[in-house]
Order: structure tokens, then C-alpha cells, then sequence
């Protein structure tokens, strides 16, 4: 809803009135994107592991990835709303690169999610099934199990992302 203002120079300007709902589809998307990943991974860990566990709506890692679909969406989003050429795109797809995209050739910040992260998963899980075979009597053998879902494989960090496109995409209008 647009309002014209009149200047003292008989010059106007237009100013946007706040709503409830924002309509900021790049910032709706990347929301919108995060939400159903996080929501999606209660299905996939159903389906890799036949149970049901709701904490993966609030847990990092998984699949697909929540921090993939989010910024692909903005940067889509973007892409779609402003163009390609604008500065707002430029500035989305370098975050996405950084965030995304270099999990997939192991470099940047997301090197941590495939790499490091995904490993140290791994080794709590090692960890976790020695304890478990530690004799009732040890001093370890009751400690709390190790977060063993820390990290992203690139399958995870490409599903993430292609469902950050698409979320982007149904969302454009």
C-alpha cells in the first residue's frame, strides 16, 4: 500500500506503510526454505533409520540441509525479484557460495560442515558405541552419549540447496 507525500517544493515521494505480513519474498523464501528443511528431515531420518525423532526440527545436520535451502532461496529470490545484474544478487550469491557451494569442493566456511563437523560425528558416534560396551562398573560407562549429527555430506548440502530454489521459485509472483 503506497502513500504519496507532498514536499514543501511541490515535489512528492512514495512511502511503503508497514503491514503485519512483510512482503519481502527474498526474506520470506530463505524463512520459508529453512522451515521445511528443518521440517523435512523428521521424514528422512523416519526413512534412513524407521523411527520417528521430532528434535531433528531444532538439531544441525541432516537432510536436507537447512542451511543450504536458506541462503539458495535468498539468493533466487533475489535473483528473480531484482535481476541478475543487481548488487542485492551479487551479495546473495557470494554469501551462498561461501555458506553452500564450497561444501561440495571442500573450501571456505562450509568446509566445516562436510568436513570437520561430519568426521567429529562420526568419531562421537565410535565413541558413543565403546561406552556402550564399557563394563556397568567403569567410570565412564554412564556418561550422556555424544551429539553423533554434526555435519553435512554434499548430497545433504545439494538437496538443501535445490530445495532452496525451489521454495524460491514457487514463491516468486
Amino acid at each position: 500500500m503506497d502513500q504519496v507525500f507532498a514536499a514543501a517544493d511541490g515535489s512528492s515521494s512514495t512511502s511503503r506503510s508497514a503491514s503485519l505480513i512483510p512482503s519481502n519474498v527474498p526474506l520470506l523464501s530463505a524463512f520459508l526454505a529453512f522451515a521445511l528443511a528443518q521440517f523435512l528431515k523428521i521424514f528422512t531420518t523416519w526413512f534412513k533409520e524407521k523411527r520417528w525423532d521430532a528434535r531433528r526440527l531444532v538439531r544441525s545436520g541432516g537432510m536436507p540441509s537447512s542451511h543450504s535451502s536458506t541462503v539458495t532461496a535468498l539468493a533466487v529470490a533475489i535473483g528473480l525479484q531484482e535481476g541478475a545484474g543487481s548488487p542485492a544478487f551479487a551479495v546473495a550469491v557470494v554469501l551462498a557460495c561461501v555458506i553452500d557451494f564450497s561444501a561440495l569442493v571442500k573450501q571456505l566456511v562450509m568446509y566445516d560442515a562436510t568436513g570437520v563437523r561430519l568426521h567429529a560425528g562420526r568419531q562421537a558416534e565410535l565413541l558413543n558405541q565403546i561406552v556402550c560396551e564399557l563394563p556397568p562398573e567403569h567410570p565412564v560407562s554412564n556418561v550422556r552419549p555424544l551429539r553423533d549429527s554434526l555435519g553435512h555430506t554434499p548430497l545433504q548440502v545439494s538437496a538443501g540447496a535445490v530445495l532452496g530454489c525451489i521454495v524460491a521459485y514457487l514463491m516468486r509472483s
